[in-house]
């Protein structure tokens, strides 16, 4: 007789891990939480005090940048990144995260890597004041290769639908405002892989300029901008609101400018180091804008009358902010050199 753990798949260590998770997803329950982790599904309330609301959906990875946690052995910082990667979005339409689900699938569970994926995702959403409600843990043998996994997140917000944003009360002469991002964040990274193939750099190794090794480096957190940004709306008409992912701010500002408008980008603020390490190890200017966030990893686009301000606030919110352009007639984005 043959059973499902000599194919593979251990149940009674995926139930283990379950019940670890439900202790550690309780923390993050909000007041709006009614049915959390456990049952076939989760039920939550849109909180009191919206009288249209509109629900906002999202859901993104982590991409290749596992690949460098894996040949680290170090996973504590990923759950903070797939946590990021979800809220984030859900900011640029002026939404407040309510709840995060997670997917992981693996070849088989490694229940110290998963449970530090867990506390990782734990952190994130105690951080952006969201609460874990539930997800998938999937231990697929034949699918993955040994050591291999992915990861995914599902994140639900809400907004009034009068204060929906939606860039369409952007024009010309409007300032973007960068927010500093914490380095690369999850972006770039098969470019970043390639680069270390070829020049033979060792992730442990230690590199002076940054202060860090390689591998610690690439790992810092997606930085979270809910609560900064949260509080920002709360005082200043924001007109419109860019997560600056893959792509970079090339790729992900005209997605939120009404037709007709584009953004002159005047990169007078200090690029990261680990940018311009990137970029020494042979990639194109143009492409390094093209790929990497280049030390912006969000954006608001006010008035002229209301920057002054809005740098001032974010400064007092723990936001390093800077102006990154302005938005002219036009298509795309250009970069002043």
């Amino acid at each position: 007789m043959i059973t499902y753990k000599d194919a593979g798949v251990d149940i009674e260590r995926a139930d283990l891990l379950v019940e670890s998770i439900k202790e550690m997803a309780r923390k993050t329950y909000g007041p709006w939480v009614k049915k959390g982790i456990g049952g076939f599904s989760a039920a939550v309330r849109i909180p009191e005090g919206y009288k249209r609301p509109l629900l906002v959906a999202t859901t993104d990875g982590v991409g290749t940048k596992l690949k460098i946690a894996q040949a680290m052995s170090r996973y504590d910082t990923l759950g903070i990144d797939l946590v990021a990667m979800c809220v984030n979005d859900l900011l640029p339409l002026g939404a407040r995260p309510l709840f995060f689900l997670d997917y992981l699938a693996s070849g088989r569970l490694e229940p110290e890597r998963e449970k530090q994926l867990i506390e990782g995702i734990v952190k994130g959403c105690q951080e952006a004041g969201c609460s874990l409600v539930g997800g998938e843990t999937a231990e697929m043998p034949g699918l993955y290769q040994e050591g291999d996994f992915d990861m995914v997140g599902f994140a639900v917000g809400v907004v009034e639908e009068e204060g929906l944003i939606d860039g369409s009360h952007i024009s010309k002469g409007d300032v973007v405002i960068g927010l500093a991002s914490s380095g690369v964040h999850s972006n770039g990274f098969s470019l970043i892989r390639k680069l270390i193939e070829l020049h033979g750099l060792r992730l442990e190794g230690f590199i002076e300029q940054l202060g860090t090794t390689l591998g610690e480096e690439l790992l810092k957190p997606t930085r979270i901008y809910v609560r900064s940004v949260l509080a920002l709306l709360e005082e200043f008409p924001i007109k419109g609101m860019a997560h600056i992912t893959g792509g970079g701010l090339i790729g992900n500002l005209p997605r939120i400018l009404p037709k007709g408008l584009a953004v002159e980008i005047r990169p007078n603020w200090e690029v990261p180091l680990i940018f311009q390490l990137i970029q020494s190890l042979g990639v194109e200017e143009a492409e390094m804008w093209r790929v990497f966030n280049m030390g912006v990893g969000f954006t608001a686009i006010l008035s002229p009358q209301d920057v002054e301000g809005f740098l001032k606030r974010a400064a007092e919110l723990g936001e390093e902010a800077f102006v990154v352009g302005e938005v002219i007639e036009g298509e795309g984005v250009r970069i002043r050199r």
